[in-house]
C-alpha cells in the first residue's frame, strides 16, 4: 500500500506540475500546500465481533498558477488522493470474507410456515428438493389418470437439486435483520464475487475481495477523491465569473444524514450506511462548473448565479455488499439473492398457499376429486382436501430464469445521459436563499417486473413465454428524474437562533406497486426538511462555552401513491405515502475546544425505529486527535409488513390463492398477502433495517 501511495503522489504532482508549466514562463506560482492525516478505525458490532478495521491515509494538496497574461485574477489547482485498508475482510472472514454464510454439509434451513401453521422445509444439503408432506411431490410424478394436469417438464420449478447452487456461502434473506418466522424466504450468497460468483451483477453489484479491501482502487479511480482547477476573472461589469472543471464534489444540500437538494453526486453508503460525514461518503464525479458573482445588485446583499455539468459516466449509489460490513435496506443481499435465482434457480419459502391436506389451496376444489376419482385420495378425506382455506404455506423450487433479477440496465456516456443543473443563490438582510433545477438520473435502483421468462412453470403453456403480467421478475434500470427546489436560511437576532428550510419536488421517480402489471409506478415526490440550530448556555455544565442544539424534521410524500384492499390485505405501493424523520444534534466544546461531546438522534415515525450515535472527540495536541462513539439503533425494527406479490400468482394455477382476484386460479395480479420480505424492508426503513447493527467504534487520526 506505501508504494502504491506514493507511486500515486508522484503522478498527482506531476500532473498538477504539468498544468502550471502550461501556462509558460510568465507563470507566478506559490509553494505547493500539502496536507493530510492517517487514520485507523475501528468498529465492533455486538452480533458480529469486529465489523470495521478502516485504515486511511488522505493527502490534500493545492497551488496557485498567476499568469500576467492569462487575463484571470487568480489560477489554482487542487486535489485529494485517499487510500483505504479495511482490515475486517481479513480479521473477521467468516462474517464478512471469503468464509462467510454457511460451511460444506451445513443445512440453510428455511422457515416454510407463517403463524405458525405449515411445515417447514430443511432443502437437502441445504437448498434443494422441496416436499411439504409429499404434495409436491405427487403433483411432480401427476399420476396418469388425472385429467388436465400434464407433466411438469423437466426443468419446471418443481426440480428436486440444484447441482449449480448449493448452499455453501449462503445465508437466509434477511437472517440478520430479524428472525426468518414467515414472508418470502431464500439463500443469498455473500462470499466476495472472486470467491463465488453467484448472483454477481457486472458492473453493479460484483464487489471482489480486493474492491472490499481497498476501496478507492478500482476502475473508476476512486483514490483520485478530488483534483480539478479553480480560475476567477473580473468581467468589464464589475461581476466575477468562476469556473471550477475536475474531479469534484458539489454541494448545494445544508441538511446532516439525509438529503433533499444534495443530489448531485452519488453516495458511498458501503462505508457505513448513512453515519458518515457526507463530505467523506459523496464519491467525487467529473464535473464543469460555472458561476457568476454579481454581488450586491438591486435588493439584495449578494447575487450568484451558477450552472454545473456532470459530464462523468453514470454512476449510482454504492449500495454494499452483500459480502460487506454496511448494505442499507439490506438492499445488496436482496438484489444478489434475486439474481442468483433467475442464474441458477432456487428453493423460495412460503410461496405456494397449501390447505389442511396439503393440497395447493387455490387448486384444491379441483384437485381433491381428481385424486379422489384415480384413487388416490380416500373417500373419507374428500372434503377436507377440497377445502380451500390457506392453512400454511409451502416451499416453492423454481428453475433457472424464472423469477428474480434478469439484467441491469446502466446508462451508457451519451451526451443525453449527462446531468445538468442551474442554481440562483443570494442574500437579503437576514436571508439566504437559493433556487435550485436540476436533470439526473435516479441514483437509487428501480425494479421493473413482468418481464420474459425462457421456462413458464406453468404446465399449460408451451415453450418460452412473453412478458407475463404480475411476474416478479425483473430488470433494473436508473430512471431520469427531474428536480426543482430550493432553500431558506434564516438568522433571527432577537432569538439568536437559524431556521432553515429545505424542499425539492421531482418528477420520474420509480416505487415497487403491487397493483401494476409491471410492479413498478412512478411517482412525483415532495421531500423537505425543517432545522433549528440554536447555541444554549447552560452554566451547570459550562460556564464559558455554549452548547449546539440542531434540530431537523424531514419530509417525504409520494404524490401518486395508491393502494387498495385486496382480498389478504392491503396492495399497491411497497412505501409509505408519506413519512417524517426527527433529528436532534447536542454538542459541547470543553478545555479550549480540545474535548467535544456530542450526540446525534434519529426517528422514524412510520418504521417506529430510532438511532442513538454519542460521541467524544478529543484533540490531544494539534496533529493527535482520538474519537470514541457508539451507534445504537432501537424500536421496532424490521418488523414492517408490504405487499410481497407472493399471491400475484404470475404461475397459475398451482400457485393460486383462493381469491377473488384470480377468479379461476390462472388470473394474474396480486391479492393482498404481506409480509416483511422482500418489500417491508421499504417501510422498515433504513433505521429499521439496521437495528441488529449496533456497534462500539474508536478511531485515532495523526493529521500533518
Amino acid at each position: 500500500m506505501t508504494k502504491k501511495i506514493t507511486t500515486l503522489n508522484k503522478v498527482a504532482v506531476a500532473v498538477a506540475m504539468g498544468i502550471a508549466s502550461s501556462y509558460g514562463p510568465a507563470v507566478l506560482a506559490g509553494e505547493t500546500e500539502w496536507s493530510g492525516f492517517v487514520e485507523n478505525a475501528t468498529y465492533r458490532r455486538e452480533s458480529k465481533g469486529i465489523s470495521k478495521s478502516r485504515n486511511t491515509a488522505q493527502l490534500e494538496f493545492s497551488r496557485n498558477l498567476i499568469s500576467s497574461d492569462s487575463g484571470w485574477d487568480n489560477v489554482s489547482v487542487h486535489g485529494t488522493l485517499r487510500a483505504t485498508y479495511d482490515a475486517v475482510y481479513d480479521i473477521n472472514e467468516d462474517e464478512f470474507g471469503s468464509d462467510a454464510g454457511a460451511q460444506a454439509g451445513q443445512d440453510i434451513f428455511l422457515e416454510t410456515t407463517l403463524n405458525g401453521v405449515g411445515t417447514p422445509v430443511a432443502h437437502g444439503s441445504g437448498l434443494n428438493a422441496a416436499t411439504v408432506d409429499g404434495a409436491y411431490g405427487l403433483l411432480n410424478a401427476n399420476p396418469a389418470g388425472i385429467p388436465g394436469l400434464p407433466p411438469f417438464p423437466a426443468n419446471s420449478a418443481f426440480v428436486d437439486s440444484y447441482p449449480n447452487n448449493p448452499s455453501t456461502g449462503m445465508k437466509v434473506l434477511g437472517e440478520d435483520t430479524h428472525k426468518i418466522d414467515g414472508g418470502v424466504a431464500f439463500g443469498v450468497p455473500v462470499r466476495p464475487c472472486d470467491v463465488d460468483s453467484r448472483g454477481c451483477i457486472k458492473d453493479y453489484i460484483d464487489a471482489d475481495e480486493d474492491d472490499l479491501k481497498y476501496p478507492e482502487f478500482n476502475d473508476r479511480w476512486d483514490f483520485l477523491r478530488e483534483f480539478y482547477i479553480d480560475a476567477t476573472r473580473t468581467l468589464d461589469d464589475g461581476d466575477q465569473l468562476n469556473v471550477r472543471l475536475g474531479r469534484q464534489q458539489v454541494v448545494w444540500g445544508r441538511t446532516d444524514l439525509f438529503r433533499v437538494l444534495d443530489v448531485l453526486n452519488p453516495v458511498d453508503y458501503s462505508r457505513h450506511n448513512i453515519y458518515d460525514e457526507l463530505e467523506d461518503t459523496r464519491i467525487p464525479m467529473w464535473m464543469l462548473q460555472m458561476e457568476r458573482r454579481m454581488g450586491p445588485t438591486g435588493g439584495f446583499d449578494d447575487l450568484n448565479a451558477s450552472v454545473v455539468w456532470n459530464f462523468d459516466k453514470f454512476r449510482p449509489h454504492n449500495l454494499g455488499s452483500c459480502s460487506g460490513a454496511y448494505n442499507p435496506l439490506d438492499a445488496a443481499c436482496f438484489f444478489r439473492g434475486m439474481k442468483n435465482l433467475w442464474d441458477n434457480g432456487g428453493t423460495v419459502a412460503n410461496f405456494a398457499p397449501i390447505n389442511a391436506a396439503g393440497l395447493p389451496a387455490g387448486l384444491a376444489p379441483i384437485l381433491a376429486p381428481q385424486l379422489n376419482a384415480v384413487g388416490a385420495l380416500p373417500d373419507e378425506a374428500l372434503a377436507a382436501a377440497s377445502d380451500p382455506t390457506i392453512a400454511g404455506w409451502a416451499a416453492t423450487n423454481f428453475g433457472p430464469n424464472q423469477i428474480g433479477i434478469r439484467d441491469v440496465h446502466l446508462p451508457s456516456w451519451s451526451l443525453s445521459n449527462t446531468q445538468l443543473g442551474a442554481k440562483l443563490e443570494g442574500v437579503y438582510g437576514d436571508l439566504n436563499f437559493s433556487v435550485n433545477a436540476l436533470t439526473y438520473r435516479s441514483q437509487f435502483p428501480s425494479l421493473r417486473g413482468g418481464k420474459t421468462v425462457d421456462n413458464s412453470e406453468n404446465p399449460f403453456v408451451k415453450g418460452d413465454v412473453g412478458p407475463t403480467p404480475h411476474l416478479i421478475a425483473f430488470d433494473i434500470y436508473f430512471p431520469r428524474v427531474n428536480l426543482i427546489g430550493g432553500s431558506l436560511d434564516y438568522y433571527s437576532e432577537s432569538l439568536d437562533t437559524v431556521f432553515r428550510f429545505e424542499g425539492a419536488y421531482s418528477q420520474g421517480e420509480e416505487f415497487a406497486d403491487s397493483m401494476s402489471e409491471d410492479l413498478f409506478s412512478d411517482s412525483d415526490v415532495l421531500r423537505y426538511v425543517i432545522g433549528v440550530d440554536k447555541t444554549v448556555m447552560i452554566p451547570a455544565l459550562n460556564r464559558s462555552r455554549g452548547f449546539l442544539f440542531s434540530g431537523q424534521l424531514f419530509g417525504e410524500h409520494l404524490l401518486d401513491h395508491r393502494s387498495e384492499q385486496a382480498t389478504y390485505g392491503e396492495r399497491g405501493f411497497a412505501q409509505w405515502k408519506s413519512n417524517n424523520i426527527a433529528t436532534l444534534l447536542i454538542k459541547g466544546w470543553w478545555m479550549n475546544d480540545r474535548l467535544s461531546p456530542q450526540i446525534i438522534m434519529a426517528h422514524d415515525f412510520r418504521a417506529q425505529s430510532s438511532v442513538a450515535a454519542p460521541m467524544v472527540e478529543w484533540l490531544i495536541n494539534d496533529n493527535w486527535k482520538l474519537t470514541a462513539s457508539a451507534n445504537i439503533k432501537f424500536g421496532d425494527g424490521a418488523d414492517k409488513t408490504a405487499d410481497d406479490c407472493r399471491s400475484c400468482n404470475p404461475y397459475g394455477p398451482f400457485t393460486a390463492y383462493p381469491a377473488a382476484e384470480h377468479g379461476a386460479g390462472v388470473t394474474s395480479g396480486s391479492a393482498g398477502l404481506a409480509s416483511l420480505e422482500p418489500t417491508g424492508r421499504f417501510r422498515s426503513g433504513i433505521l429499521g433495517m439496521a437495528n441488529e447493527e449496533d456497534e462500539y467504534q474508536l478511531t485515532i487520526q495523526y493529521r500533518f
